[in-house]
């Protein structure tokens, strides 16, 4: 699990009533129900409008991808990838078959069953492109939903800005309407900065940072299938695919790959 969203607003939160309110007696004064229909309901609306009701039910899954760490460990992919070059120089490609069983990822699995089915190397890079592409797409699209709203709570905080300023200026002669005039003017733009910029904006940046660490391992495999099919040298696959690593994960991958082979000749 991965709370630092959830730390992050939490102590955002903290801090705002903390240093920013000057004290939690003052936290009623910035409680507008207007304000939140403009800001939040009508954001809301726009987002309704502009998208298919299909996505709102995808929005607790790639919020939970926020929060729930999807291990993407390329040293321990590369590792196995390497082992199953091992074998298919041992034992044949179709030995590989037998060792399905114990990878967990669907887009390696596939990639492996394709080239011990004898697939072409062409068909196999233009399947798992096609895949990596569709994973790319589907993550794309969420992220650009979340920058999307990110981008009408300001828009909206705007609107009822105007909204507050208009209603004030006109009824300048009642100063008992002036003041309610104001705090729409002012609050609407403060509650379309923290649905921005504490919500939207931490949530859809983690979702790129989990896209990027997963089209990165995806492209390791995609790189690993294409040699074990082509039954490159396993010395020559590690090298391959160890230059996705830093410095100090390829010396350890190295490390421990020498160790095996030399285990394994005594």
């Amino acid at each position: 699990m991965d709370f630092s969203i959830i730390i992050s607003m939490a102590a955002s939160v903290f801090l705002m009533c903390y240093f920013g309110f000057g004290s939690t007696a003052n936290i009623p004064m910035f409680i507008d129900p207007p304000s939140v229909a403009i800001t939040i309901g009508m954001s809301t609306m726009a987002m309704i409008g502009a998208y298919p009701p299909g996505v709102w039910k995808s929005i607790p899954g790639f919020v939970k991808m926020a929060v729930i760490v999807q291990e993407h460990n390329l040293a321990k992919t590369i590792s196995q990838i390497i082992g199953f070059a091992e074998q298919a120089r041992r034992e044949g490609i179709l030995a590989l078959e037998n060792s399905l069983d114990t990878v967990e990822d669907p887009f390696l699995k596939k990639g492996i069953q394709l080239a011990v089915d004898g697939t072409e190397k062409a068909v196999i890079e233009k399947i798992m492109e096609i895949e990596k592409d569709n994973i790319e797409g589907r993550h794309k699209y969420n992220i650009g939903f979340l920058d999307n709203w990110a981008a009408m709570g300001p828009a909206y905080g705007m609107i009822g800005t105007l909204v507050g300023l208009v209603l004030m200026l006109k009824q300048m002669s009642d100063p008992s309407a002036i003041g309610p005039a104001m705090a729409i003017a002012l609050i609407t733009t403060f509650y379309g900065s923290l649905l921005a910029n504490m919500i939207c904006w931490p949530i859809s940046t983690k979702l790129k940072v989990r896209h990027d660490e997963e089209m990165a391992e995806k492209q390791v495999m995609l790189e690993g299938i294409l040699a074990v099919q082509a039954g490159e040298n396993p010395r020559i696959v590690q090298w391959k695919l160890a230059a996705y690593l830093d410095p100090k994960a390829r010396a350890e991958l190295e490390e421990a790959k020498e160790k095996e082979r030399q285990e394994s000749r005594r």
